[in-house]
């Protein structure tokens, strides 16, 4: 079964998956809420269901702009393909 990419950050950090998606969570919503507006327009791009994005929302928002910037190599690290 392949390793899902939170548990290996969680893994390599020494913390549990919830706590890991908490750090995410807490990150995307300081984004979401930064005072300076060019910040948080960025973060505001990430296509979301509810009112903010989830961290599996951020990370396939994050997966898909490396992948569309031709950049899909440097996630060879984390992701089997």
């Amino acid at each position: 079964m392949q390793e899902h990419i939170f548990e290996r950050m969680a893994r390599e950090r020494n913390i549990s998956v919830e706590e890991m998606r908490a750090i995410i969570s807490d990150r995307i919503e300081k984004g979401w809420n930064d005072k300076d507006p060019v910040k948080r327009e960025q973060w505001r791009k990430i296509p979301c269901a509810g009112e903010i994005p989830t961290p599996d929302e951020w990370l396939s928002y994050v997966i898909k702009k490396i992948k569309d910037d031709g950049q899909g190599n440097l996630l060879r690290k984390y992701l089997v393909w």
